[in-house]
This record gives structure tokens, sequence and C-alpha cells, in this order.
């Protein structure tokens, strides 16, 4: 199996089996991922290196207005996709078989978690696991250790406070906090409040 089969297998949905044959696929790519992000994370880079060792990480050209502050940390890596003028903080962490796709304008902030995968809960499905993408909307916000979880789309221009758990999708132009995450005022709210 190659890679464009694999990724056909997550995005369609399909649950994977430790131990199987496509898992021992996903197992190369997974090294391959660990040797990457040890080369980005090990010393200094250049911009240019960084956006050059993250398209290799991810298997396609980041723009050249993607900005990136390592360390980064992925099991995967080939099943992100990432827009114009993003912008991710310091110790990210993607979980990425389930497909991570970031739109233009996201600002990610440091130590988010993005997870894409389940287990199942029986004894007899817990080493299979689900896969579920995540979606960030254009010009969304994600705050410091928030943790993004499988199947979640976060609307575009949306903000997710620090330290948030988003269990459920994220209507635009809103903010969200807390865990789980529930809705605190819409965007256009709270710049009244805080006009600067």
């Amino acid at each position: 199996m190659d890679l464009k089969r694999l990724l056909d297998h997550f995005n369609d949905g399909h649950s994977m089996q430790a131990g199987s044959d496509i898992h021992g696929v996903l197992v190369h790519f997974s090294n391959e991922a660990m040797r990457i992000t040890a080369e980005l994370n090990g010393s200094y880079h250049t911009r240019e290196e960084v956006r050059s060792l993250v398209s290799e990480l991810i298997g396609k050209q980041v723009d050249e207005t993607f900005t990136l502050f390592p360390p980064i940390y992925t099991d995967f890596g080939k099943n992100i996709s990432i827009g114009k003028n993003v912008f991710i903080n310091s110790c990210c962490n993607f979980q990425d078989q389930g497909g991570i796709t970031i739109k233009d304008g996201a600002f990610i902030g440091h130590k988010v978690v993005f997870a894409t995968l389940n287990h199942g809960y029986s004894q007899e499905t817990r080493h299979r696991i689900y896969p579920a993408p995540i979606v960030v909307g254009k010009n969304v916000w994600i705050g410091s250790n928030a943790t993004i979880l499988p199947g979640v789309t976060v609307g575009d221009n949306a903000i997710v406070a620090a330290g948030a758990v988003v269990t459920k999708d994220v209507a635009p132009d809103t903010i969200v906090g807390g865990v789980p995450a529930k809705f605190i005022k819409t965007v256009a709210e709270a710049e009244k409040e805080n006009v600067r």
C-alpha cells in the first residue's frame, strides 16, 4: 500500500487495527515524521528552512507567508493542509491521521493539540483507531493549550480560548472556552467591549 491509498483510507473514515498491514504503512510514515521533526526541532533554522522542512513533513509546499515557531510534533504529518498567512506558535501537537486543514489567516497559540483519532471503547475495539477530520476556518485564533478533538470544525473568524477542550463544532464569528468548550459571546460583542 502506498501513501495515497493510506490517506484515502483515513479520509474515507475507515478504522485501523494495530498490527494490520495498513498499520505497518502508517508506522513507516510515522518514522519519517519523527526524522523530519527531529531535524526541525533540533537546531535553529531560518524561516525559509522551516518552511522547507514543514513542506517535506506534510508532503506539499507551504506558502511563503506561512510562519512556524518550532518545536512542532506530529506522529504522521502527511494529512495536514495549511493555507496562506497561517501562524503556528511553538510546541503544538498534530495527530493528523484523520486530516487537519488549517485555512488562510489562522493563528495557532502555544501548545495547541489537534487530535483526529479515537479508540474503541470496548476491550475488543480498544486497539482500533477511528479517524475524523479537524477543520480550522479562515482567520481563526486558537489560544494556548487548547485541544481540538476529532471531527471538529472551527468556523471562520472564531476564537477558541486558552485551555479550551473543543468537542463539537464552533460557529463562525463566535468565542468559545472551557472544558468542554461552550459559547461565550460573539466576536462582535467582544469587539464592542474591548475597543483598543
